[in-house]
């Protein structure tokens, strides 16, 4: 399980998202995952993510690339320390090929992922096309800004937490305070990319925007309630992640994400979301449960 539905806050940290992302091969079937450069507490349930399907993807022959993944976090992960992924070669296919991962730390498993590769191939095609009329990334500010820009609303922990330096640049489409408690329904947008230019290795960008992707989804949940991470009282952890490549891109070029709640009940919130490129390609689909609670 997952507690943390944001990243690490760590110091000098925008430019090691490759480094965060590159898993050690330590034995056949058997990787090793840095702990969070500067990290302390929980870890962000995007870096394990993300480092499980690096450790997947070193045991796929070729060129065949990640098209799916699930992942059910069991144990909130230690930022402290390092991750070993045992992975499972469970069929490799003409076209196809599917891996199970399991993080493990202090012997007990964090997460497990289910993971397929496929060759890319020409097929038929039709794709949701990206909202017209959005913001261009340059025309916003990032988190940081907004919260100099309305320093009367935004709470000294908020403040707190964007002042830690993170690999990815986020950059709300909706002008306001970040993280505010005001209701809000409906699809949430925001452009992200990498603070660096990142290798030419397909497998680092979908892993880095698995890693993204964690970023922030169960915020739309509480949002429609007029509730927030930071919240009183609230407790929240990430419970599983899906996620669909539909074809490629790059991590350190902008990319479009919307996010939406169509539900939330039983102490439990389900989000969704996609992401396209800048020229409206759509590029991933995914969702998340998790787990909302309030103290009372």
């Amino acid at each position: 399980m997952n507690d943390d539905s944001q990243p690490p806050m760590t110091r000098h940290a925008d430019d090691r998202l490759t480094e965060i992302l590159t898993v050690e091969r330590i034995e056949d079937n058997f990787f090793r995952g840095i702990e969070t450069p500067n990290g302390e507490g929980r870890m962000f349930g995007g870096q394990v993510l993300g480092q499980a399907l690096m450790a997947a993807t070193h045991t796929v022959e070729g060129d065949r690339v990640n098209h799916s993944l699930h992942g059910y976090f069991m144990r909130a992960g230690d930022a402290t320390k390092p991750v070993l992924y045992r992975v499972e070669r469970d069929m490799d296919g003409r076209s196809f090929n599917t891996r199970r991962v399991v993080a493990i730390q202090n012997g007990q498993p964090i997460l497990n992922l289910a993971a397929s590769f496929q060759v890319q191939e020409e097929g038929m095609h039709h794709a949701s096309a990206m909202p017209a009329d959005m913001p261009e990334p340059e025309d916003l500010l990032d988190e940081q800004g907004l919260a100099e820009k309305y320093p009367d609303k935004v709470p000294e922990m908020v403040k707190r937490f964007l002042q830690a330096e993170r690999p990815i640049e986020v950059r709300p489409c909706r002008l306001g305070p970040p993280y505010d408690m005001e209701p809000f329904d409906g699809e949430s947008f925001r452009w992200i990319k990498a603070r660096v230019p990142m290798p030419d290795d397909k497998a680092l960008h979908r892993a880095a925007l698995v890693y993204a992707s964690d970023m922030g989804l169960l915020g739309v949940a509480l949002g429609v309630h007029g509730v927030g991470f930071f919240s009183k009282g609230m407790r929240f952890a990430s419970l599983d992640h899906a996620m669909w490549m539909h074809d490629d891109f790059r991590m350190d070029e902008w990319l479009l994400f919307g996010m939406q709640s169509p539900w939330t009940g039983g102490g439990r919130g389900l989000t969704h979301g996609r992401i396209f490129t800048r020229d409206g390609r759509l590029v991933a689909t995914l969702s998340q449960e998790g787990m909302l609670r309030r103290k009372t």
